[in-house]
């Protein structure tokens, strides 16, 4: 059974810097797309950033320019380096990857508070 297990979440001050990241456990084939959404409290779950196996990527406008998003298809794993982390940031993220089926993570607290 495939299991994606995120890593990196935490408690950072306004400005900061976390690095997410998200492996498969289990085999896992043909995954085209990797992503990261986002929960806040309260509120839908929205993607943050994507990336394809040919390394297009796509970002919310909210933290383009900010948030970086990679992927190692050799590994099936999927970062998300977030700079300059602002108060709205604060979430669950979860990491989705997109193939013949539909992969979620149980996700991570980013909490950006001073």
């Amino acid at each position: 059974q495939v299991q994606l297990v995120e890593s990196g979440g935490g408690l950072v001050q306004p400005g900061g810097s976390l690095r997410l990241s998200c492996a498969a456990s289990g085999s896992i084939f043909s995954i085209y797309v990797m992503a990261w959404y986002r929960q806040a409290p309260g509120k839908q779950r929205n993607l943050v950033a994507s990336i394809t196996s040919g390394g297009s990527t796509n970002y919310a406008n909210s933290v383009k320019g900010r948030f970086t998003i990679s992927r190692d298809n050799a590994k099936n794993t999927v970062d998300l380096q977030m700079s300059s982390l602002k108060p709205e940031d604060t979430a669950v993220y979860y990491c989705n990857f997109r193939g013949p089926a539909n992969y979620w993570g149980q996700g991570t607290q980013v909490t950006v508070s001073s």
